[in-house]
């Protein structure tokens, strides 16, 4: 089934929509006039149930079919970045130092859109669970909402998500099973030596030096411990020492950084040669490492039978569904695939701005076939008898 005729009407609408959301973009957990919009609509809608205060600021609707069955989710994510938008649109942010530089408010729009269909048409058997979930943006809110015991309450079986793909085109659909997205560890190092005089090293323990040894000798955790057909990342991006001055070696340099990786043992992997590495780097020189360890998001697994379930939904919208790359970001969405079987797809937004760019804009021609996407998922999964 292609693109649906109800969505082709209801364009103007979600678009609107989404453009509102864009001009009003929220961080974080702080998605407050989104969440009550939200709220707002999915009670239009007709929907059997609306609950709001999950993982904080999150909003959950029950829409029933016209028979009894399981339980089905759909997510979407709400929260906007801390960047300031250069696109120029008349729609462009109303918030200074922030704006949905990821395509969230498209996200919403598109899972609301897919909400008023269901809640007017019913043609499944069961219950269709819409969640839309704050703070994916680093803080988590998958995670929260799961605590807050989610998928127990409503009874959730299967979950599905969905992200939109600047880069491939518009409309059309991408996924792959196994592990698709990257587990997001951070780590900040402490390098600490004794300061001093630059005319004078030999009295001090140079921290500058080994935190460069430092930098270079964690390369090899890809280059020489990680077996090489599995992918991991290991990026120092920050490189501050403790004093400004031309003639003064500092007694401290601090390393930021960021590990990547597409499997449980590599990102063990990850965290054990780094530790290794500083300590023992350190301690040759003479001085000391201290290093903190940030858990971040963990790999989003597609599940397998829940991956073939999406492609062949989005085949009968779109005609194909490609096999997607995998990709190095992360996704907190994962927290939910951790608890339920289910999914997650790229819909393309053509050629624009990659996400996190202060040139992006969501592509609003996407909108009917994403909308499209969630309404076919359900009539699969759920079929009237």
């Amino acid at each position: 089934m292609p693109i649906r005729n109800r969505f082709a009407e209801l364009l103007p609408e979600i678009t609107e929509w989404r453009r509102d959301l864009h001009e009003h973009p929220e961080i974080l957990f702080e998605t407050h006039r989104t969440s009550a919009l939200v709220e707002e609509k999915l009670k239009a809608f007709g929907c059997d149930e609306v609950v709001t205060g999950l993982g904080r600021t999150g909003v959950v609707a029950l829409i029933k079919g016209r028979e009894p069955g399981r339980t089905i989710g759909l997510r979407a994510d709400m929260d906007a970045l801390p960047i300031t938008e250069e696109t120029g649109v008349p729609h462009a942010s109303k918030t200074a130092g922030a704006m949905h530089a990821c395509g969230h408010d498209g996200h919403t729009a598109m899972l609301l859109g897919a909400a008023k269909y269901l809640a007017e048409t019913r043609n499944f058997a069961g219950t269709v669970a819409v969640i839309f979930q704050p703070a994916e943006e680093g803080g988590g809110g998958g995670r929260e909402m799961c605590e807050d015991g989610m998928m127990e309450r409503f009874g959730i079986e299967e979950v599905y998500g969905m992200h939109n793909w600047p880069g491939h085109p518009v409309g059309e659909f991408a996924i792959r099973p196994g592990g698709f997205f990257a587990s997001t560890d951070q780590f900040e190092i402490e390098v600490v030596g004794r300061g001093g005089h630059a005319a004078k090293p030999h009295e001090g323990v140079d921290p500058t030096v080994m935190a460069a040894q430092l930098v270079l000798a964690m390369q090899t955790i890809v280059s020489r411990n990680a077996d090489p057909v599995k992918q991991i990342v290991v990026s120092v991006t920050s490189f501050v020492t403790s004093s400004q001055a031309f003639n003064v070696i500092p007694p401290k340099v601090t390393l930021k950084g960021t590990v990547r990786t597409l499997a449980p043992e590599m990102r063990e992997l990850g965290e054990t040669r780094i530790k290794a590495l500083a300590a023992s780097l350190c301690e040759g020189f003479g001085g000391e490492a201290r290093v903190r360890w940030i858990r971040g998001y963990p790999v989003m697994v597609n599940a397998e039978t829940e991956t073939e379930y999406a492609r062949e939904a989005a085949r009968k919208v779109a005609g194909d569904c490609a096999e997607a790359d995998l990709v190095m970001g992360g996704e907190d969405f994962a927290y939910m695939l951790e608890e339920r079987p289910g999914a997650y797809i790229l819909v393309g937004n053509g050629d624009t701005a990659a996400v996190h760019n202060p040139s992006y804009d969501f592509n609003d021609e996407a909108i009917p076939a994403g909308c499209s996407f969630w309404a076919e998922i359900v009539e699969q999964r759920l079929p009237l008898s």
